[in-house]
C-alpha cells in the first residue's frame, strides 16, 4: 500500500521499504550535479548576476564548452537562468538568474555552509574507511 515519507511516495513491501520515483526526484537529478551549482553560485556572485558565456565558462574550472551549454539550457528550461541575445555584430548573449534562480540561492548557502563545516569530518572519515581492511558490505 503506498504512503509517504517525509512527503516522498513509497511503498511498503516486505521487507523493506522502496522509494518510487517523484517530482522531486527528477528536479535533483537535474540540480545535483555539480556544473550545476558552480554555474548558479558563480552567476550570484556576478555584477546584476548576469553573466556572458566565455566569462562563465573562465569562473568555473575544468568545465567543457559541450557541458556548459547544456548546463546552462537545462538551467533556462527549468525556469532557473534567462538567457539575453543582443543582434549586435558579433552578437552577445548573456545568462542572468530568474527570481527563481535567485530564490534558490538560501538553500544554497545553507548547503555550502554545511559542506565547510564538515567536509574534513568527511575527508578523515574516508581515509578511516579506506584504511579499513574488513570492507564487507
Amino acid at each position: 500500500m503506498p504512503s509517504t515519507v517525509q512527503k516522498k511516495p513509497r511503498q511498503q513491501t516486505p521487507p523493506s521499504v522502496q522509494l518510487l520515483s517523484c517530482a522531486p526526484h527528477v528536479v535533483l537529478t537535474h540540480l545535483g550535479d555539480k556544473w550545476t551549482i558552480l554555474v548558479v553560485l558563480l552567476l550570484a556572485r556576478a555584477p546584476e548576476n548576469r553573466l556572458r558565456f566565455s566569462e562563465i565558462k573562465r569562473g568555473v574550472q575544468g568545465i567543457s564548452q559541450r557541458m556548459l551549454t547544456l548546463t546552462l539550457r537545462m538551467l533556462e528550461r527549468n525556469g532557473l537562468v534567462l538567457r539575453h541575445y543582443y543582434s549586435e555584430v558579433p552578437p552577445r548573449v548573456e545568462y542572468e538568474l530568474s527570481a527563481m534562480g535567485k530564490s534558490m540561492l538560501y538553500p544554497l548557502e545553507v548547503f555550502t555552509g554545511w559542506i565547510g563545516e564538515n567536509w574534513q569530518a568527511m575527508q578523515q572519515a574516508r581515509e578511516r574507511y579506506d584504511a579499513r581492511e574488513d570492507r564487507t558490505p
